[in-house]
């Protein structure tokens, strides 16, 4: 059985869930950026290094699938942080068709200025731990749910 929505018009702009998540999201980049400006970072350049520093090297298409980013809209993200001397795009010797992508000592010496960040966004949001961590929780679900094939999805909202 379907949920009813709270609010007699289902249009109504506060009641988007759409609304929320993209108001939510320009916000919190908005607190990312002067923490990353010094650093000569975009927040996307930011995720392709956090990415990076986690599992490098990895090919263009790992890391395209890693960040649930088209490769095109990646490219000139890693054009930018090589021309920044951060990452060195390289052909895979095992697969000339493969490009992988590897840190340079720069950009591995980044990654101790980027571990203030985390506790900077904490503080700067002002939310408890424990909050982030509930909505952390609740997006990767909404991430799972937008990413499921329709035909996985119950019969009530597979025909929308």
């Amino acid at each position: 059985m379907r949920e009813q929505l709270d609010d007699a018009d289902p249009l109504a702009l506060e009641q988007q869930v759409c609304f929320a998540l993209s108001v939510a999201a320009r916000g919190v980049v908005g607190v990312y950026r002067p923490l990353l400006e010094p650093m000569g970072l975009t927040h996307p350049q930011y995720l392709v290094m956090l990415a990076l520093w986690q599992h490098a090297p990895l090919s263009v298409r790992d890391l395209s699938r890693l960040l649930q980013l088209d490769p095109g809209t990646l490219s000139p993200l890693l054009k930018r942080l090589e021309s920044n001397g951060y990452v060195r795009r390289e052909r895979d010797p095992a697969d000339e068709r493969s490009l992988a992508v590897t840190l340079t000592e720069s950009g591995r010496a980044l990654r101790a200025r980027a571990e203030e960040i985390p506790p900077a966004i904490v503080s700067r949001l002002g939310l408890p731990l424990e909050e982030l961590r509930q909505l952390h929780a609740a997006l990767t679900r909404v991430i799972a749910a937008a990413n499921r094939p329709a035909a996985d999805r119950p019969a009530d909202e597979a025909g929308r």
